[in-house]
């Protein structure tokens, strides 16, 4: 068992190495979601808008721990939402997430990642993303600020990156997805730009009670697909299913993800 765990580790670790490798690009994107994004609530420019309901709460903390296959408790993950604030005269939530490998991953793959948006307080469309990688001893530093139309400069501590309107980062379409009135909301699509590559994503919900235990408690959840699509196609080796518990402060509580080499959760552990 030691020895088949150490080979789905190191395979984690060679799959991981190769996507650091790969460096941002800063081109404007050559796909095109397939159909505009849809939430409840759209704003005067036609783009969804968060539920005004339910605004994020500065300081929440989540903490997480991360399962591949019948690997447990291989990384920890932290996402904190952070200040609200003007970001170069728009109104901005800057969120950020941590993660680390725990042993005996850790062993052959050490990884200290930090991640920080500045996102849209009225749509979560990204601002600026920021990457900072520590990877087997590789470090990778990436802070690039979006722009739809080209007219928005960087500045010398960024790079210019050319993305389509209402194209959200990572975090900043974890809290939107979180903020949807899924009771309004059939089908959620938009561009997502993960710091290397632009995709469409599209989200719609699956059930609205799903019983869900994780180290956190149990919880009756709201059960969301994710898919995502490059170049019009799916890819079928990157599907997604976050589970958001159907509390007031919708929390993301699990998450299950069909990877290349390996099926993994991520379950929520601590939320303060």
């Amino acid at each position: 068992m030691k020895e088949r765990n150490a080979g789905l580790a190191r395979t984690w670790a060679s799959a991981r190495a190769a996507d650091l490798r790969s460096a941002p690009t800063t081109d404007f994107p050559a796909i095109a979601p397939t159909g505009p994004a849809s939430a409840s609530t759209p704003d005067k420019t036609g783009e969804p808008a968060v539920d005004p309901g339910l605004p994020l709460r500065r300081g929440e903390v989540l903490e997480y721990t991360a399962n591949v296959s019948s690997l447990t408790n291989v990384a920890n993950l932290k996402l904190l939402v952070g200040e609200h604030k003007d970001f170069f005269g728009k109104n901005a939530w800057h969120l950020q997430a941590f993660a680390h490998t725990e042993s005996p991953l850790r062993m052959v793959f050490e990884l200290d990642d930090q991640f920080d948006s500045y996102s849209d307080a009225g749509t979560m469309t990204s601002l600026q993303y920021e990457m900072h990688l520590s990877e087997r001893g590789q470090k990778v530093d990436s802070v690039q600020r979006m722009t739809a139309t080209g007219k928005e400069p960087a500045p010398p501590d960024a790079t210019e990156t050319r993305v389509l309107p209402g194209t959200r980062d990572p975090l900043g379409m974890l809290q939107f997805l979180r903020n949807v009135d899924w009771t309004k909301t059939a089908e959620v699509r938009c561009p997502v730009y993960d710091g290397h590559k632009l995709y469409d994503v599209r989200a719609k919900l699956i059930s609205a009670g799903e019983a869900v235990t994780v180290p956190a408690g149990s919880f009756k959840t709201s059960k969301i697909e994710i898919r995502v699509f490059e170049n019009g196609q799916e890819m079928k080796d990157a599907h997604f299913t976050m589970y958001f518990a159907n509390n007031a402060a919708r929390t993301p509580v699990l998450l299950e993800a069909i990877m290349p080499f390996a099926t993994a959760q991520v379950q929520l552990v601590h939320a303060k």
